[in-house]
């Protein structure tokens, strides 16, 4: 790049600083709720309900992120995002009154709407906020602001609802996403022309889109099986072994987003899919060595930062191939994406564990990823100049993990 520094323009905007706060908001309002519910239904008798209403939390969240183009279309950002936030709060407060299933469920759903909602639309918007010359940086930054309160909220969840009771967290679930809704008029409502909408039916058949995103998918789907069953393959070693798996992998994803960030706004992203994918690959085979610790944490850590740096990457680089109008039927699929492949690698994986065991589960999941490593070589064989910048980028986003 011949830009310097110092000539581009400044990555964060007051709007962005906006954002920011129903970023943290809705992460708050998902991700805290969301281990106390199945505990709120097994204290009242119901021990499968929980399961049950968060699964219909995550299809109503895939239905409603493919829904949302459409929905931003007709009003906008703005009120887009201001019913996302409404939606994932109110409802909260149901469930300080009643533990029936059918309220824990109808909560569920819409919770999942108004969490699609807010992440897609939200997303968009967001992506319209940052300076194309630094969007995969800004990306990541938006990462790090949601990241963060989600690894905190999810565990203080369930520790505040074991000792302060389940009526305080729903309180505050309910609180972060309605307390935001102020911030809304603060942003742009309408960034689109909506004469020339980008729908997901459309976007869904342009390969261009769609590589990147089955990239990234079948990242996550490895996430799925890593999240679902590392802990059951790491019992039988000290207690203190799984959270630390657990606990590398997200912050190594968070390094590796801004890594992504950084390099692809200097070179392109695409030349970080092959990157990205291969350390996935490489970390899930070292987590199958399920007797040795070191590798097992090793291979979280690098999983975890390949994860990362095709999030930023695959987000990124969508994004670049629409015009402004396709960025949140962008958002949509991506998302969508990300939800699906990991209940498709959680799901998927359940039989296979119980034939061959956790190694080999682990094996396999590995060997599925490789047909999405050719389409990323393909993806980035046909960018010009890209092939051997990826070779070099490989070996850079390899050392800095290990930082």
């Amino acid at each position: 790049m011949t830009t310097t520094r110092a000539s581009q323009p400044p990555l964060v905007s007051r709007a962005l600083l906006l954002r920011f706060v129903s970023i943290v908001a809705s992460s708050i309002g998902f991700y805290l709720p969301l281990a106390a519910v199945p505990m709120y239904a097994a204290a009242h008798g119901s021990p499968s309900a929980g399961g049950l209403a968060n699964g219909a939390l995550l299809v109503a969240t895939v239905g409603g992120e493919l829904a949302t183009p459409r929905f931003v279309a007709r009003v906008g950002y703005r009120w887009a995002l201001a019913v996302g936030l409404v939606l994932l709060g109110a409802p909260a407060l149901v469930l300080v009154g009643t533990a029936s299933f059918p309220a824990i469920l109808a909560v569920n759903v819409l919770r999942g709407v108004g969490f699609a909602i807010t992440v897609t639309a939200g997303g968009a918007l967001t992506a319209q906020l940052i300076p194309d010359s630094r969007r995969g940086e800004g990306l990541a930054l938006v990462g790090l602001v949601g990241g963060v309160p989600s690894l905190v909220a999810l565990p203080f969840g369930a520790w505040a609802a074991a000792h302060w009771g389940f009526g305080p967290v729903f309180a505050l679930s309910a609180a972060a996403p309605l307390l935001a809704v102020a911030t809304v008029p603060g942003l742009p409502g309408r960034m689109l022309d909506t004469r020339t909408h980008h729908g997901v039916g459309g976007s869904l058949r342009q390969g261009a889109l769609m590589r990147p995103a089955t990239v990234f998918a079948a990242s996550a789907a490895a996430a799925g099986v890593v999240v679902t069953y590392l802990p059951l393959a790491l019992a039988h070693h000290a207690a203190w072994v799984a959270p630390a798996a657990l606990l590398a992998q997200p912050a190594a994803a968070t390094t590796g987003r801004w890594i992504a960030g950084r390099l692809g706004d200097r070179g392109g992203q695409v030349r970080l899919l092959v990157p990205g994918l291969a350390l996935s690959i490489l970390g899930v085979v070292a987590m199958a060595a399920t007797g040795s610790v070191l590798l097992v944490i090793a291979g979280a850590t690098t999983f975890g930062t390949g994860f990362g740096v095709l999030q930023n990457a695959s987000l990124s680089l969508m994004y670049a191939r629409v015009p402004t109008e396709g960025f949140s039927a962008v958002s949509a699929i991506w998302n969508a994406g990300y939800d699906l492949g990991m209940a498709v690698g959680a799901a998927g994986v359940a039989m296979l564990v119980g034939a061959v065991g956790f190694s080999w589960a682990f094996v396999v999941t590995a060997l599925v990823m490789v047909p999405a490593l050719l389409v990323a070589r393909r993806e980035t064989e046909n960018e010009p100049g890209q092939s051997v910048a990826a070779e070099a980028d490989m070996s850079a986003v390899a050392a800095a993990s290990t930082v």
